[in-house]
């Protein structure tokens, strides 16, 4: 827990010393407000706690690529491919990735400064190993997500975000036949990014 609060500091720290630059390089100039409709694209890097039992309880590095549509400045849709990378160990592991869909919704708060709010769906593909034998299991599942977005230019902005995966990776599904291997897991991922509007 330590680890993963003093994670979560860390990437806000980040994203906080990123904001002030942009924000101290842009004072003097004209204000900018982001593009309020049109197709988006961006990416996230991030932090993923992974919260099971057993062999399962890690913490990993997470990627995302994201593209969207915003319809206006409070309403987007959003699509997503994640790399939620292997965790476990060599005796009970897994690895998974997935594709989102989401209805975004957002605050604007200033000019540059914006909050919002994600409710989606998550499939998942993830391949199990234990013992030596793997084997694939498909899963869906609902998420939410929120954060702070600034805009350093009408097109470019920066991000922070946290988003809970109601995921249940059980590997009783994968391998019926073996024992003892009910490892329902959470995925919880805080990350920073960058978004494109074109």
């Amino acid at each position: 827990m330590k680890k993963f609060l003093g994670t979560v500091s860390y990437l806000s720290a980040i994203a906080s010393i990123s904001v002030m630059a942009s924000f101290g390089a842009h004072a003097q100039s004209a204000q900018v407000e982001a593009k309020t409709s049109g197709f988006y694209v961006g990416g996230n890097y991030g932090y993923l706690r992974v919260e099971g039992e057993d062999d399962f309880d890690d913490d990993k590095d997470v990627w995302q690529g994201i593209a969207g549509y915003k319809f206006n400045e409070w309403i987007a849709i959003e699509g997503s491919y994640i790399d939620f990378g292997d965790y476990g160990n060599d005796l009970a592991g897994a690895e998974t990735d997935g594709y989102t869909a989401a209805v975004k919704g957002i605050l604007p708060l200033t000019e540059r400064f914006s909050l919002y709010a994600k409710l989606g769906q998550l499939w998942s593909e993830t391949e199990y190993n234990l013992g030596g034998f793997s084997q694939e299991n498909d899963d869906e599942s609902l998420f939410v997500g929120a954060g702070l977005s600034y805009a350093i230019t009408s097109n470019f902005l920066v991000n922070a975000e946290y988003t809970v995966y109601d995921t249940e990776l059980d590997a009783d599904e994968a391998f019926d036949d073996i024992d003892d291997t009910d490892f329902e897991t959470d995925l919880k991922q805080a990350s920073i990014g960058v978004e494109y509007r074109f």
